[in-house]
């Protein structure tokens, strides 16, 4: 496994499953930012109060404590950035540090020092101009570069060059040393060098398939193989080993492709403009208790959706989001849209299942119903905790707190809060999501020391995790000034990524329902404008700030209509 790197362990965190604890002592509710959702406010009005859409609830005002070990603030308050792990508190741990491994051999310098344009400290790799950091990538006959560098230097080489201006470079520092070993005493290690650079190759094309779907990047392999292919001409050995990769590569271009296509033909949920006036749904239509009353089954069925969603993800699409992100609200690229995809597909996802809990609520026209539609999704996002599936979890909580959900206090005065009240803690934006941050380390070391399947799931609010690499690009330059690429900002890129790739690739351990998953992925989602109709005729304005909304609402409803 590249670059692997344990996390810090979290005291009393327990090693089995997730659990909340009893809703002992309400936490104060919070606001927080969801995927891009539509600007509705997201706070739930305490029951009585005066106020307009969006109040605060008074149990805001409460001091909350600890709930449990796993939600203790560990963490200090970051007043940079926001992240997932102290980046350069100190020099990164050895897993991940591109230390030099023993008999591996070595280019540059030692301990402190430096040879050439390569800069280490403690025997790690902590800055180099770009042209050594590329020698260092080519093997020699007595030297192969550390796994965990060439992962980390093939994924933040793009954010200077693209991958087949490196392919080039790379083909011309082995024709360079080629030349060396022929014209030396040492001609006849040609067959180990050889064996070397296609190994190095076949890591490349393992990890970033899709940097040879570009017809440039693909001719300067074939240019690269033909020429170590001349090396071993005696008995194929090199030949052999160059005709596996490039299968392997065809046949992952080709899976890639096809699950594009697929892709671009699955479109997200119709958006229902819903009511328009006094024209409520009946009582009978289906809804989502209709398909599945039980919490834990919908919250497994939710992480099925989410980890297939982000298989899709690869590290190269992450890294194009972070060197060419304009904003922290826009989430396209200047660049190749298509590697953007499965990134706004996945952000999509979250605003969907955002505005489907919205809307499976302000539908309903009993108010008992409501209040168990309510309780329901509370139950479904604590589930999801307990599972380690934090995106879901969050997009659930959003939902409800969007403003037409908000606003129905004679909904939320029958409903019992405090479940909801101790997820709103796990999500307190505070100290920079401290509380959130304390349980996906939990549950990353859960994962790491994991005994079955279901421990091993660990999804992650996507949302955050785009914005602490996004911060740790901007704030980290990439060169110092000396000139030379500051190689220990993209260490720590590098294991961010490669950990959160590490957890899309875990198996779904639960059995798939179909019915269930269609409703999730097809059911009808009312528009911003709809959920405000049908949550005014279910409880009418209460104050003149809401009235004026809903009568601007009623008329250009009917203007449109």
């Amino acid at each position: 496994m590249l670059l692997a790197s344990a996390p810090p362990s979290v005291p009393g965190w327990p090693c089995g499953p997730l659990r909340l604890p009893d809703p002992a002592v309400p936490s104060p509710a919070s606001r927080f930012p969801a995927s891009r959702v539509p600007p509705l406010q997201r706070r739930r009005p305490a029951a009585g109060a005066g106020a307009g859409v969006g109040a605060c609830s008074s149990r805001g005002q409460r001091n909350c404590r600890s709930l449990d070990a796993a939600a203790r603030m560990l963490l200090e308050p970051q007043e940079t950035m926001p992240q997932t792990s102290v980046v350069f508190s100190s020099i990164l741990g050895p897993s991940c540090s591109g230390q030099v491994q023993p008999g591996m051999g070595e280019r540059g310098g030692g301990a402190g020092g430096g040879s050439g344009d390569l800069i280490f400290q403690d025997g790690r790799l902590i800055s180099g101009s770009l042209e050594a950091l590329m020698e260092h990538l080519v093997p020699t006959v007595d030297y192969y570069p550390d796994r965990t560098y060439i992962f980390t230097f093939l994924l933040s080489s793009r954010v200077f060059m693209p991958p087949h201006d490196l392919l080039a470079r790379v083909g011309q520092i082995c024709v360079e040393q080629k030349q060396q070993l022929e014209a030396g005493p040492e001609k006849a290690k040609l067959k180990s060098f050889s064996a070397k650079i296609v190994q190095l190759l076949k890591e490349w094309t393992e990890a970033f398939p899709y940097d040879f779907q570009d017809e440039k990047a693909m001719a300067e392999l074939k240019a690269i193989t033909h020429r170590v292919t001349q090396c071993d001409e005696e008995n194929g050995t090199v030949k052999k080993a160059i005709a596996q990769m490039t299968q392997s590569l065809l046949l992952s271009l080709a899976a890639r492709s096809q699950l594009q296509e697929l892709r671009e033909k699955l479109r997200p949920p119709a958006v229902d403009k819903g009511p328009i006036l006094k024209t409520k749904p009946p009582a009978a239509q289906k809804d989502i208790l209709g398909v599945c009353c039980d919490p834990l089954v919908l919250a497994q069925q939710l992480t099925h959706i989410e980890l297939d969603r982000v298989s899709s993800i690869y590290p190269e699409d992450l890294m194009q989001i972070v060197s060419h992100m304009d904003s922290l609200d826009n989430h396209r690229c200047r660049g190749d849209l298509t590697k953007t995809y499965s990134l706004e597909a996945y952000d999509n996802w979250f605003n969907c299942l955002s505005m489907l809990v919205a809307t499976e609520v302000c539908r309903v026209v009993k108010k008992k119903h409501r209040t168990r539609m309510l309780e329901f999704f509370i139950d479904v996002a604590r589930e999801c905790f307990n599972i380690g599936n934090f995106n879901s979890m969050m997009a659930i909580i959003s939902g409800m707190n969007l403003s037409p959900v908000a606003r129905l206090k004679k909904t939320w005065s029958k409903v019992k809060t405090a479940k909801f009240d101790v997820l709103e803690h796990h999500m307190d934006p505070s100290s920079n999501f401290c509380n959130y941050r304390t349980a996906l380390q939990g549950a990353t070391q859960r994962s790491q020391m994991a005994n079955s399947s279901r421990e091993k799931i660990v999804i992650p609010v996507f949302n955050l995790f785009v914005k602490d690499i996004y911060f740790l690009h901007k704030i980290h330059t990439n060169h110092l000034p000396n000139g030379h690429i500051n190689f220990k900002k993209f260490w720590e890129i590098s294991r961010q990524i490669h950990e959160f790739m590490t957890w899309t690739q875990v198996e779904c351990p639960f059995e798939k329902d179909k019915k269930i998953q269609s409703y999730l992925l097809t059911a009808p989602i009312y528009s911003e404008e709809a959920l405000f109709v049908a949550s005014f005729e279910s409880e009418g304005p209460e104050n003149h700030m809401e009235k004026d909304s809903w009568k601007t609402l009623r008329t250009t409803l009917l203007n449109r209509a």
